[in-house]
């Protein structure tokens, strides 16, 4: 067995005892007790997490958090995974930041040079941009760990206009648009709430989840699945070809959007009508480029917002 080998054999080993001496690992692997220190020795230089303890109870110990043995990679596999780290490069916070650093330069620099540099011009020429929300959300590792483990937590929530204490049994988490989500059941509603995981203030208990618990989804998966949000008002606007550029950035309006050879285009298609408001702050930045058919309110809506920026600029 070649040194590289016998490292290999000696992390899944570790992996499996736990606990051992160097004098198990000597026997076990048919070499000296000074070759199986070497080796400890390149292993905890290259960040295996193993500790020894001296006296008659000593020996070598595994931490907590184990480390996998070495996988197999093929070159577009291993710039698969720095292409998907890529994408949450501009989430201000994730559930293992510091993980996710600490593994990529690990990988980075297990890969031949011209590897490297390959992944260092892809990571220079592909973003997935999302916009800065300049939003922190430290207790986002906390609620994945609730949500995971299927607990019920007791926090400090903020929402829009008021401060509440509330119990809730999160079904997971999901981001979007630059911001942490985290759908869950409330106690107080009896119904399933989604709350924004930067706005969750303090977690003031976790525990286990009490049984009977039917009424939560499973998985996030199920849950985004099965909510369909109710579509009880019409949407018509006529575009310009430069309000249907601009339209089609926005993936709800997108959804409905018709093009026309000529480049103009239609918008018809049913929404929610909570949503009016989000669609008329949308709208008035395009000028003439957008012309609201239906339905009334939202015209009556963005004749609001017109007003209001006349009194704003033209009467003061």
């Amino acid at each position: 067995m070649s040194k590289s080998e016998r490292l290999i054999e000696m992390m899944i080993t570790i992996n499996a005892k736990k606990d051992f001496t160097a004098g198990e690992l000597a026997e076990e692997f048919s070499v000296s007790r000074r070759t199986i220190l070497r080796d400890l020795q390149e292993l905890e230089q290259a960040g295996f997490p193993i500790y020894s303890e001296v006296g008659a109870a000593g020996g070598y110990h595994i931490l907590k958090e184990r480390i996998l043995p070495p996988i197999a990679f093929s070159e577009n596999e291993a710039k698969a995974v720095f292409f998907a780290c890529q994408s949450l490069q501009f989430y201000r916070d994730l559930p293992f930041e510091q993980e996710t650093i600490s593994v990529l330069k690990k990988f980075l620099n297990c890969l031949p040079l011209d590897i490297q540099s390959s992944i260092i011009q892809m990571q220079n020429k592909i973003v997935f941009w999302i916009p800065d929300r300049h939003c922190d959300s430290p207790l986002l590792q906390s609620m994945f760990q609730i949500a995971v483990n299927r607990h019920a937590a007791t926090i400090r929530y903020s929402s829009t206009s008021s401060e509440s204490t509330r119990t809730i049994i999160p079904i997971g988490l999901y981001a979007m648009n630059g911001l942490w989500y985290c759908p869950a059941y409330c106690t107080t509603a009896k119904q399933i709430r989604v709350f924004r995981v930067d706005r969750i203030r303090e977690i003031l208990e976790d525990k286990p989840c009490p049984e009977g618990n039917n009424f939560v989804p499973g998985s996030i998966q199920e849950y985004l699945k099965k909510t369909k949000v109710p579509n009880d008002c019409r949407l018509n606007i006529r575009l310009t070809a430069i309000g249907v550029k601009r339209c089609e950035s926005e993936c709800l309006l997108a959804s409905g959007l018709k093009v026309f050879p000529s480049g103009e285009g239609i918008i018809d298609m049913e929404i929610n009508y909570d949503t009016l408001e989000w669609v008329a702050d949308f709208l008035l930045p395009l000028g003439k480029h957008a012309a609201v058919l239906e339905p009334a309110e939202l015209k009556k809506r963005m004749k609001q917002k017109v007003y209001e920026l006349y009194e704003h600029y033209c009467r003061s």
